[in-house]
């Protein structure tokens, strides 16, 4: 079984958020995949193999994390859109996951892969007190440190994330949490991870993606939770134009650049695209 290690969302050469790819003629029982994802140790790693045998357009997919299986990971789903397209050439891959069906494409630029996901719909509601306190006292944030503009919500695209935007990048670069006590808080919630975001202008923003969750401190690059905010963004009134762009990982060492398209339907998916790197031992 070869597991490919690809970086997703990359800054050019550098950086990105690696995850793990594992294509295969059928899809390995659920425990041996989690067993994997674990030995591997980026906060996910995608399985993926032919819906039908034999054919390559269909892939059935699945996602897991180093202590959890997830609906949805939208870097991982990235990387494997780059290994698609070096495996059988460019193109739109349909795939069926746990609980929806979604599309990457893949193509090769030189020595980079380009990707580009459409996520399952999104959806958001605004997030209730007591989670919005709970959020607060495990960063060591007050109600203060939030951009009144983007009120606290709870986004969907494809998995549950928490969303919070603070008032400056000096607070996001401050984030600090307990991790056992980050993992009770986003499984008692059901967040795969919290987006804590600043906004540089409507349509630049920078984010930090905590996945105590599922046994990583801190993701890179999170293409899911990308897609749950601007559909947010959307859903809000937000002028952002169209489109987003997305700087992760600086305060990790690991610059990550995501670009979210935004269609005016309410509840659409969201388009991700990012460059893909292979990564060297």
């Amino acid at each position: 079984m070869e597991i490919l290690r690809i970086a997703a969302f990359s800054d050019g050469s550098t950086g990105g958020n690696p995850a793990g790819v594992v294509i295969g003629d059928t899809l390995p029982e659920a425990g041996r995949m989690q067993a994997i994802a674990a030995e591997v140790g980026f906060s996910e790693t995608a399985f993926a193999a032919p819906l039908q045998p034999g054919q390559q357009k269909v892939w059935r997919v699945r996602y897991f994390a180093p202590e959890s299986e997830v609906p949805f990971c939208g870097h991982a789903t990235i990387a494997l859109g780059a290994a698609l397209a070096a495996k059988v050439g460019n193109g739109v891959f349909d795939l069926t996951l746990n609980a929806a069906a979604i599309t990457v494409a893949g193509e090769r630029k030189g020595e980079m892969f380009a990707a580009a996901l459409q996520s399952p719909p999104t959806r958001s509601r605004p997030a209730g007190e007591p989670v919005i306190a709970g959020a607060l006292a495990l960063f060591g944030y007050d109600a203060a440190d939030l951009d009144p503009r983007l009120p606290p919500a709870q986004v969907h695209g494809g998995a549950d994330h928490l969303f919070l935007a603070l008032r400056s990048r000096e607070l996001l670069s401050a984030m600090r949490y307990d991790f056992s006590a980050g993992r009770d808080f986003m499984r008692k919630h059901g967040f795969v991870t919290v987006t804590l975001a600043f906004a540089e202008t409507p349509s630049l923003f920078h984010a930090r993606n905590p996945f105590a969750s599922g046994g990583v401190y801190e993701d890179p690059a999170t293409g899911a939770a990308a897609a749950a905010m601007a559909g947010y963004l959307r859903d809000c009134g937000w002028p952002h134009g169209g489109a987003i762009d997305i700087v992760q990982g600086e305060d990790m060492g690991m610059r990550s650049k995501l670009r979210a398209e935004i269609p005016a339907a309410r509840g659409s998916s969201i388009h991700v695209s990012g460059t893909a790197r292979w990564m060297t031992d």
